[in-house]
């Protein structure tokens, strides 16, 4: 089972070079983020405001910007935090099967192929293994998506808008679906959404950005049950993240 890491993000600016005779665009600065270990961390805000730039910035993948990225040391003493990022496109490899696009982040071998049919089981894909994704409906591929992010069992789990163009039905699913691997396969997780109602539903924290530059407006700890994240205390926490 996964151990959890924290982090601590600190942006003393980010900024965007400019396009077309446009000026530049400071997307942060002074930005400070704070995750405590096992948080399932919401972060709400409009399109454009830089919050998949934000998830660039922890995972490494964008290090153009001044300031520091800070992650818990691994627990457990297996060295360096592991880490799963789960895009708004599921991004598999038509050229592989589900098995071979869920094994990819543990490369090859039996024990590979073994932990992939594993957690394609967990998600309810094992039938489809062997299948290619442009066979699976967009639902059935998000879940592979998944399937490949926690099969790592990573330590930090981070997650741009992963149900997005999906309709309410198929992304409550997979919401549902997601609450369960947590519980099983525990992990600190940064969930980017523009979604109050998926926010309440799942986050033990939310936290809303306004800007640009990117600043935080509003940090709220939830310590409610499912049925009242559906009931009216979660209506008045969806009220309270909507007023100014």
């Amino acid at each position: 089972m996964a151990a959890m890491t924290g982090l601590r993000v600190d942006i003393r600016e980010k900024r965007f070079p400019a396009v077309a005779g446009g000026p530049e665009r400071v997307i942060y600065r002074d930005f400070a983020l704070e995750v405590a270990s096992g948080a399932i961390l919401m972060l709400l805000a409009p399109s454009g405001l830089g919050k998949t730039t934000l998830l660039n910035i922890i995972a490494g993948l964008d290090r153009d910007f001044i300031g520091s990225v800070r992650l818990d040391a691994a627990p457990g003493g297996r060295g360096r935090s592991r880490l799963s990022y789960a895009f708004q496109s599921p991004r598999l490899l038509p050229w592989r099967t589900v098995e071979e696009n869920v094994a990819l982040p543990l490369g090859e071998g039996d024990a590979a192929r073994g932990a992939a049919r594993a957690m394609l089981d967990a998600v309810g894909l094992l039938e489809q293994a062997g299948a290619y994704p442009e066979r699976l409906s967009l639902g059935q591929q998000r879940r592979v998506a998944l399937a490949r992010a926690f099969v790592i069992e990573p330590d930090l789990l981070l997650m741009d808008e992963p149900f997005v163009s999906l309709d309410e039905a198929g992304a409550a699913r997979l919401r549902d679906l997601l609450r369960r691997l947590l519980a099983v396969h525990p992990a600190t997780v940064i969930f980017v959404t523009h979604d109050s109602r998926e926010a309440v539903e799942l986050g033990t924290r939310i936290v809303r950005l306004d800007g640009p530059p990117a600043r935080i407006v509003k940090d709220i700890a939830i310590n409610l049950d499912a049925a009242a994240r559906r009931a009216a205390p979660g209506e008045a926490l969806r009220a309270e993240l909507a007023a100014p």
